[in-house]
């Protein structure tokens, strides 16, 4: 029996390095997997992907229909025989009917990655082609979504992010979930030990010498070189490059002290919480 890994996030907190290192590991080949074409799964939200269970286009279907039937289509999972590792940027939310919109029954747990929402905001400000104040007035707003025009069809159905905040506490906080939470931070500074776990987590082979060449193949400056010689297909079309900085504490240099003490008054009680706040209010 199947069922699905959730790998969850709020946008550019280290998903998509995530998926490349356990597509590294998962390959244990002698060169570094190629970055456009990741087979860690299809995102939770890939119009294809529910069309294709589903068996008819969700175009004629608006976002609130297509999410009441999204817990069916991860349900489907149970047929399969492999166990899926999905990308998943939505929030966990409940459906009308009071059901997790991820299904409980075909969720056999979430790898939650949370970033410093400092060096989210100009990564997301990079990401969505905006202004640093836009993409912070975002991240604190109840009622944020992706993919949430209903101007053209796009591949990917609407997905709610809520705030920063709120993203974060409706998967570590979720009732009778299996999760596990890790920090971006942690992926950079500790990587054997946080990359280890997060393999055992997810029941994966946790082989100290293929987790050590995993992290070396998923490195930013391979990941960067292919994309900059390359390309990368999940690149916004009007972002420069996907791969940025990779680094963390970039927003010292990036956002004003405005713009900080907003972030810290929109986030602050979240970010205490995993040791980005001190104990006197600064960050850490």
């Amino acid at each position: 029996m199947g069922g699905i890994y959730w790998l969850a996030s709020y946008p550019k907190s280290g998903n998509t390095w995530l998926r490349i290192f356990l597509q590294n590991l998962r390959e244990d080949g002698t060169e570094p997997v190629n970055i456009n074409d990741l087979q860690t799964g299809q995102i939770a939200s890939d119009r294809n992907w529910l069309d294709d269970v589903l068996g008819f286009d969700s175009a004629d279907l608006d976002a609130d229909e297509i999410d009441r039937l999204r817990p069916a289509v991860y349900r489907w999972s149970l047929h399969d025989d492999d166990i899926g590792y999905h990308k998943i940027h939505d929030a966990y939310t409940m459906t009308e009917a009071g059901e997790p919109l991820v299904s409980k029954e075909g969720t056999l747990g979430a790898l939650y990655i949370i970033r410093n929402p400092l060096d989210v905001a100009p990564s997301f400000a990079n990401h969505n082609n905006s202004t640093l104040d836009d993409a912070i007035e975002r991240m604190g707003s109840s009622i944020d979504a992706l993919a949430r025009t209903d101007k053209k069809l796009k591949f990917q159905v609407r997905q709610k992010l809520l705030s920063w905040s709120e993203h974060v506490l409706s998967w570590v906080d979720a009732p009778d979930l299996n999760i596990q939470v890790i920090r971006y931070e942690d992926m950079l500074i500790n990587p054997v030990a946080t990359f280890t776990k997060t393999v055992k987590f997810l029941g994966l082979p946790d082989d100290p010498v293929r987790i050590e060449k995993a992290i070396r193949f998923s490195d930013f400056k391979v990941v960067s070189t292919q994309e900059r010689e390359n390309g990368f297909s999940e690149k916004p079309a009007k972002t420069e490059y996907f791969f940025r900085q990779g680094k963390s504490n970039g927003w010292r240099d990036q956002l004003s002290v405005t713009q900080i003490e907003c972030i810290i008054r929109d986030h602050g009680e979240i970010m205490r919480r995993f040791g980005y706040l001190g104990s006197d209010g600064q960050p850490v």
